[in-house]
């Protein structure tokens, strides 16, 4: 993870000061790209600790169409705890816009817009299947139209997929990139991504290549990340996915082999 930890590096010495939306002030740079081989192994950060089992568990929620903690996610991580109405409810946010984009078509006989969905990730599979040398495989979160109604923004807001020569590659933008606590989160999440859509459409899962527009260090995250900075990588691990319909994947279907890493270091989020 030399990729991750040389961000860490660039922001910590280019970086410039810029007050955020939380008040706690951020070191920033806009406009950086990494780029990881999951050939090479799984990208899932060793200088710390990272909770596995909640990037399976959010990524299969988000695949579910799903917007409320409740609705099995709150049990076991306390990711959206923060944003989450009463109900649990957070608004058409990510899983909503991959699953369920409101569409209004017109209806010629009742001359009446009827509102339908569009299944993003479903189109996504299908162009990868059919037409696999098309520039349009393209998922978006950033639906202008239902932002308002967001408990938060998507930062990651929108991916897209690549097919050449039996491999599947994936980029994501990122408008918004906490460095310390979300973006080691957002890079297991998407190769992850990458790895179920690559066996879904039987390509070898091949290069993630994540774009960060503000990608800022919070001022209180600067001491734990220097403690990172002095941690030498270790080997990175395996994932294996059992094969089964994306649909219908659930958690006991992933396997993360041979996780070395150093213990967790604790960062405050900023709300």
């Amino acid at each position: 993870m030399k990729q991750y930890l040389d961000l860490v590096r660039h922001v910590l010495e280019y970086g410039e000061r810029k007050e955020d939306r939380t008040g706690t002030g951020t070191l920033s740079v806009f406009g950086y790209q990494m780029r990881y081989d999951l050939r090479d192994g799984f990208p899932l950060l060793t200088t710390k600790k990272v909770l596995f089992d909640a990037v399976v568990r959010e990524l299969l929620w988000f695949l579910k169409g799903s917007t409320n903690i409740n609705d099995g996610l709150k049990q076991y991580t306390p990711i959206w705890n923060a944003w989450a109405d009463p109900n649990g409810e957070l608004g058409p946010i990510y899983g909503y816009q991959w699953r369920q984009w409101e569409q209004f078509v017109w209806d010629p006989e009742k001359k009446i817009y009827q509102k339908k969905h569009i299944d993003q990730i479903q189109m996504a599979i299908d162009m990868i299947n059919k037409n696999p040398d098309s520039r349009r495989i393209i998922v978006s979160a950033w639906n202008v139209a239902d932002l308002d109604r967001m408990a938060l923004p998507p930062c990651h807001a929108f991916f897209q997929f690549y097919v050449c020569n039996g491999r599947l590659d994936c980029q994501l933008y990122q408008r918004s990139a906490d460095i310390a606590l979300g973006v080691p989160f957002n890079i297991a999440s998407y190769a992850l991504l990458l790895n179920i859509i690559a066996q879904e459409c039987r390509l070898t899962p091949g290069i993630f290549v994540h774009t960060l527009g503000d990608a800022h260090i919070y001022l209180n995250h600067v001491d734990g990340l220097k403690l990172q900075l002095q941690r030498t990588p270790k080997p990175l691990p395996i994932v294996n996915i059992a094969a089964r319909n994306i649909f219908d994947l659930r958690f006991e279907d992933f396997q993360l082999n041979n996780y070395q890493h150093y213990e967790f270091i604790k960062f405050p989020i900023a709300v």
